[in-house]
């Protein structure tokens, strides 16, 4: 049977198991295997790019929802001007004013980005982001991880489901199959990001 959907999915742990008293547990093993695997992945496939207007004078502007962590900020102007990310302590000693420009700065705090100096016009703001997988649910049935790495959810699945179980015996098992399908995930990740021509080292202007 192939594992592709949600159901499937349910009907496959099911028959690992061998159990058929789990149905209200197995959605749980589910959940709690997404915000593992969240928490494991930083690949292509987590990647979304957004795009905002700046509003005068504002420095705070709430982050997407599902965000996990930055990958790129900029401003989309000519040229693009790339924000470099500073911690919330140098961020507030150096852009605590009321300065205004083009952002050179940001920081993140609490579900905030926060940009130094203060916008002084209408700006694009580009953001490039890892964002969580979206959820499997009765309404929504797929997901790129179920897709293209079934075996991530089925082995992340059923570590949950047998620390549930108390079957300390099988979690090894588990336990190995889903570091090893992270790990495979990650290696292709890599490859896909460096195949092509050889990498150069250049500089600032994009000039060898």
């Amino acid at each position: 049977m192939a594992i592709n959907t949600y159901a499937t999915l349910q009907t496959a742990l099911a028959n690992w198991l061998d159990r058929d008293d789990l149905t209200d547990r197995i959605p749980e093993f589910i959940a709690l295997c997404e915000a593992r695997f969240n928490r494991d992945l930083r690949i292509r496939a987590m990647e979304t790019k957004v795009t905002a207007s700046t509003v005068a004078a504002q420095r705070n502007y709430a982050l997407p929802p599902n965000y996990l962590q930055m990958r790129q900020l900029q401003i989309n102007q000519t040229p693009v001007r790339v924000v470099e990310y500073m911690t919330p302590e140098m961020f507030d000693r150096l852009n605590g004013g009321s300065d205004t420009g083009i952002p050179y700065y940001y920081t993140i705090m609490a579900d905030e980005i926060a940009l130094g100096p203060k916008p002084d016009s209408v700006m694009t703001l580009e953001m490039l982001f890892y964002k969580k997988f979206d959820e499997l649910s009765v309404t929504t049935t797929t997901n790129w991880m179920i897709i293209n790495a079934p075996d991530v959810y089925l082995y992340g699945s059923l570590m949950e489901a047998e620390a549930f179980l108390v079957n300390d015996q099988r979690l090894p098992t588990w336990s190995a199959g889903y570091s090893r399908a992270i790990t495979a995930l990650n290696e292709a990740d890599m490859r896909d990001r460096h195949s092509g021509s050889a990498l150069r080292i250049t500089n600032t202007s994009g000039n060898p």
